[in-house]
């Protein structure tokens, strides 16, 4: 038989989760937690533009100038890396 009971997490250290932003893997969760959620709140935001395209064409005309302006950014801020080193 086990020392837990029904239903207990099997951990030996407990951590006070009032303290988890202090510690690094608590900042490193937060900032992944941040990365995704802007990344579905840009998504989400391509996404209505493209719902709101009258017809195939215009959509499909809506997608390459999504695809060319994330290009060209990515182009821009390889460039500024490449620069500063």
């Amino acid at each position: 038989m086990s020392e837990r009971r029904p239903g207990q997490w099997p951990v030996s250290n407990l951590v006070d989760l009032d303290q988890a932003e202090t510690d690094e893997q608590g900042a490193q969760h937060l900032a992944l937690v941040a990365e995704q959620a802007r990344f579905h709140v840009t998504l989400g935001a391509i996404r209505a533009d493209l719902e709101a395209q009258p017809s195939e064409v215009c959509r499909r005309a809506a997608v390459r100038r999504w695809h060319n302006a994330i290009t060209n950014i990515a182009d821009e801020l390889g460039q500024q890396l490449r620069a500063t080193g």
